[in-house]
């Protein structure tokens, strides 16, 4: 796709110039993180990395995501109350991967138990790639859906205001209408607040359950800071700190240093490193709390790349929509291949199909937090190890995602300047509650883009490779 700003990108002389106005607008609009070398001090900070200029996008294919992740909201929250779907999604993974089956423990437990708390609380982001077809077409393919601490919906607030800015110092101001104002933090406060809200307890807290190192502190603090601003007290807490102080009390009340808490914001707790014997004794002690979690343990399982890939197969959505075959049709489309790797023929034809022609495929385990599919030859070396093993359950296969490839600069801390060949990712932020059978919010409350060179094949901003971006609808 041609970029209205090439002109621009080809001016190797402007583009220096602009590098001291986009880092300084960036730390004046507050698109900042906290070092690797200080990640919990705020006396050093930068700018968080960003895109020189706004990235081109199909305003069709933007309209299509943003219109499709309502279907989406309702998707991920009826199959987090099919237990027998999520027992029969999850059954090979979980005999295989330790992560998934202590989740799938968990969430047996509470089961069990008997739900404490029938308010649930959805903040996910569905992530997409521009797939260019054969005929020469674009259409929109899902990447993933991430349902639990769904990342930058704060920083992503106030990069429009930058590039808007770049644009006007680089004489192209009349582009800067082509930027959409962009809120997501205040989406996802909605959507906490009005969780707080129906729990009922004006002296309850909402509790972001952080990281210990937090170097992204400052796009929690964006959501943080729309919930201060009605009056709603929140927290920060590691999963230690719920381990030495939380407790349960009447009706199972979640308590921590005295304080009732009302909402648990998962900002952490989607991968194996995360987890201590303690600190999953203290995820068990959250979900079977009366506080609404975010996501709940059966909307975490929901959003794993099985459930993913278990999605595709014929007649599968029709289970969650059987009266609405247009949210189907929405759904389906932006599906690409995805293929099973249980034990039988259908897995191994999928086995053998990767390995004939590895540049087509990729490899993806259960984990979220960018820098783990794998590709190519590492792809190859990994099947032929698992072919023969139930080891391979842990993984699914997708086609992958061809986008066009754009110029763009990569602004880092430290990095020369660099015109680099670009590809990029669509994300749309999705917000729903839900009490009991009632769907009291379901909206689509902004959007993200994320750009990396096509020197790597993956990782986010958090894992060092992507940056932030916007899109510059065409």
């Amino acid at each position: 796709m041609a970029s209205p700003l090439e002109d621009v990108l080809a001016n190797e002389a402007l583009l220096k110039d602009l590098v001291s106005v986009a880092k300084d607008a960036a730390l004046l609009q507050g698109v900042l993180m906290r070092t690797k070398e200080e990640p919990n001090a705020s006396e050093v900070v930068s700018y968080a990395p960003f895109t020189m200029f706004p990235s081109p996008v199909p305003r069709p294919l933007f309209e299509q995501a943003k219109q499709v992740q309502r279907d989406f909201n309702l998707l991920v929250d009826r199959i987090s109350q099919d237990t027998e779907f999520l027992e029969q999604a999850l059954a090979s993974t979980i005999k295989v991967d330790d992560f998934t089956a202590q989740l799938f423990k968990i969430y047996r437990q509470v089961l069990q138990e008997g739900l404490s708390q029938p308010i649930v609380l959805g903040l996910n982001r569905s992530d997409y790639m521009l797939d260019n077809d054969k005929d020469g077409s674009t259409s929109l393919k899902q990447v993933e859906i991430n349902t639990i601490a769904a990342s930058f919906g704060g920083l992503a607030s106030r990069t429009p205001t930058v590039h808007r800015h770049i644009l006007k110092v680089a004489g192209k101001s009349d582009e800067g209408v082509r930027i959409l104002d962009n809120n997501p933090a205040k989406g996802l406060a909605d959507g906490i607040a009005k969780a707080w809200e129906m729990y009922d307890s004006k002296s309850a807290v909402v509790m972001f359950l952080v990281e210990d190192f937090q170097m992204n502190i400052y796009d929690h603090r964006f959501v943080e800071n729309e919930l201060w601003s009605r009056n709603i007290h929140a927290i920060r807490r590691t999963f230690d700190e719920v381990c030495e102080r939380g407790s349960l009390g009447l009706d199972k009340r979640l308590f921590i240093d005295g304080l009732e808490v009302a909402v648990v914001y998962y900002r952490n707790g989607y991968m194996p490193q995360n987890y201590t014997e303690q600190r999953w004794e203290a995820r068990l002690l959250m979900e079977r709390s009366r506080a609404v979690k975010c996501p709940d343990i059966s909307t975490h399982l929901a959003g794993t790349k099985k459930v993913q890939q278990e999605l595709a197969r014929p007649g599968v959505l029709e289970r969650f929509f059987p009266d609405d075959q247009e949210a189907v049709v929405r759904i389906r489309a932006t599906f690409t291949g995805l293929y099973t790797l249980d034990m039988g023929e259908e897995g191994d034809r999928t086995v053998a199909m990767a390995i004939a022609d590895p540049d087509q495929f990729v490899l993806k385990p259960q984990r979220e937090g960018g820098g783990n599919n794998i590709y190519g030859e590492d792809m190859c070396k990994v099947l032929h190890n698992v072919k023969e093993s139930s080891e391979r359950t842990a993984y699914i296969l997708m086609d992958k995602i061809r986008p066009q490839p754009v110029k763009n600069v990569l602004l880092r801390r430290g990095a020369p300047l660099t015109l680099s060949t670009c590809l990029c990712e669509l994300g749309m932020y999705g917000v729903y509650v839900r009490q009991g059978k009632e769907m009291v919010l379901n909206d689509c409350v902004g959007h993200l883009l994320r750009t990396k060179s096509t020197e790597h094949d993956d990782g986010g901003v958090a894992a060092g490779v992507a940056v932030l971006d916007n899109p510059l609808l065409c």
